[in-house]
């Protein structure tokens, strides 16, 4: 039996707390032990406590918080697991910090393919860690060319939950949020923040309403964006067929209403919405950005874009709801393609990098 502790400090939900939290449940499942680490009162810690995991509170400050990386260790060394999971940045510093003088080995999970930073904190994390989980090969392309050693580098996708039964939202919902029923309805799912790039995908429906004006879009997601994105749907004249909906529990079920789902990121790690998307069978329009294409094969099992290109963006948008067969074609080929990335196979790699470190 293996006992795992997973870190994930930050606030928030977004798809990274949804692996930690599949992940432990699935450890759960498998007859090991999973203890998270996590925010008091945050969506995560809520949501493991409702599965039935043990999650032990942590407020962090940072990732230089060395209160919270001393009360770590403390939590460490009472509980004794055999693997620290920092499942964040800010994780991976406090993991790094508290495994001092404890027998506790430490995994890092990265899901973004940003650069790695050539500091002095980000070489300590980094060079502490006995293994580092990229979700995709861009992924680890980017750790590797940081400086970690590609044999400490284990590439493990996110997993997708297969047997969710997720249901369109009624057409009361969509009637509160102001639009039409039948309206065909692009749903964007991402946090509000730069590399999510939310401006292209605002004006990509700017570019989508000349040809289809009765065309509605959802963006569901929070962040520091926020007031940036109402400000340029304003500009564009947008405020009667785009809605910010800010976090929404719903959110699975507005992908699943959607006639097609959108992302339309400038840098990603994997894009996990993605598979949601291809789960429910919604028709997919992204850019190529990271590790998309890893995922989403172009013309295949979606239609990909150049990151940034709004207009190109749009094009595909505006095809996928005009040509119903094309969109129904490559939604058969993408449930095809999702049965590759279940949380069933997430998890049982991941324990498979834990057997390996051990």
């Amino acid at each position: 039996m293996l006992t795992v502790m997973h870190v994930d400090t930050e606030r928030g939900w977004r798809g990274g707390e949804r692996q930690v939290l599949w992940l432990s449940a699935g450890m759960l499942n498998r007859g090991h032990r999973a203890i998270i680490v996590a925010r008091p009162g945050d969506e995560l810690a809520r949501r493991a406590r409702e599965y039935g995991i043990n999650v032990i509170d942590l407020a962090a400050r940072g990732e230089l918080d060395i209160f919270a990386a001393k009360e770590l260790r403390r939590i460490i060394l009472q509980h004794r697991p055999q693997i620290v999971h920092a499942h964040t940045a800010h994780a991976a510093a406090l993991a790094a910090m508290a495994r001092i003088r404890t027998p506790a080995r430490v995994v890092i999970a990265r899901r973004v393919d940003f650069r790695l930073r050539r500091n002095l904190g980000t070489r300590f994390k980094y060079a502490r860690a006995d293994a580092v989980i990229a979700v995709s090969n861009a992924v680890a392309e980017v750790v590797a060319r940081g400086g970690v050693r590609r044999e400490r580098i284990h590439v493990v996708p996110d997993g997708v939950d297969l047997a969710r039964r997720v249901s369109p939202v009624s057409p009361a919902t969509l009637r509160t949020l102001g639009f039409p029923s039948d309206a065909p309805l692009v749903v964007q799912v991402a946090a509000l923040v730069p590399h999510k790039d939310p401006l292209t995908f605002v004006r990509a429906i700017a570019s989508v309403r000349p040809r289809l004006p009765e065309v509605r879009a959802l963006l569901v997601g929070e962040g520091p964006l926020r007031q940036a994105v109402g400000a340029e749907v304003s500009r564009l004249g947008l405020n009667r067929s785009f809605v910010l909906t800010g976090f929404r529990k719903d959110a699975d079920a507005l992908l699943a209403s959607a006639h097609v789902a959108t992302l339309s990121s400038v840098e990603e790690g994997m894009g996990s919405v993605l598979l949601d998307a291809m789960a429910f069978g919604v028709p997919i329009a992204a850019t190529s950005a990271g590790g998309i294409p890893e995922v989403v094969t172009n013309g295949e099992t979606g239609l990909l874009s150049p990151p940034g290109d709004a207009s190109a963006l749009a094009q595909n948008i505006i095809r996928l709801l005009s040509d119903p067969q094309l969109g129904a074609a490559l939604v058969t080929k993408a449930r095809e393609r999702v049965g590759q990335f279940s949380v069933n196979s997430m998890v049982d790699r991941t324990i498979a990098v834990y057997e390996q470190v051990l």
